[in-house]
């Protein structure tokens, strides 16, 4: 199984949003989405956007929306 996780994480390293879905061109738009929503100033900031994957729903941040995609 491979479940794919986007996370939003802040200047401090603190995951600030966080969703994880199992279909991977679901969750390429919505990271694709993310990066593009992310203004100039919290680039600079050290706003990020993170795209990785786990396997397995035990290794998903417990904060994340999860959507059964």
């Amino acid at each position: 199984m491979k479940i794919w996780v986007n996370e939003q994480i802040d200047p401090c390293g603190i995951v600030y949003s966080c969703i994880a879905c199992q279909d991977e061109v679901v969750a390429k738009d919505c990271h694709e989405s993310w990066q593009q929503n992310l203004t100039e100033e919290q680039k600079k900031a050290g706003w990020t956007a993170v795209l990785r994957t786990v396997n397995s729903w035990d290794d998903v941040p417990v904060s994340a929306f999860k959507l059964s995609h």
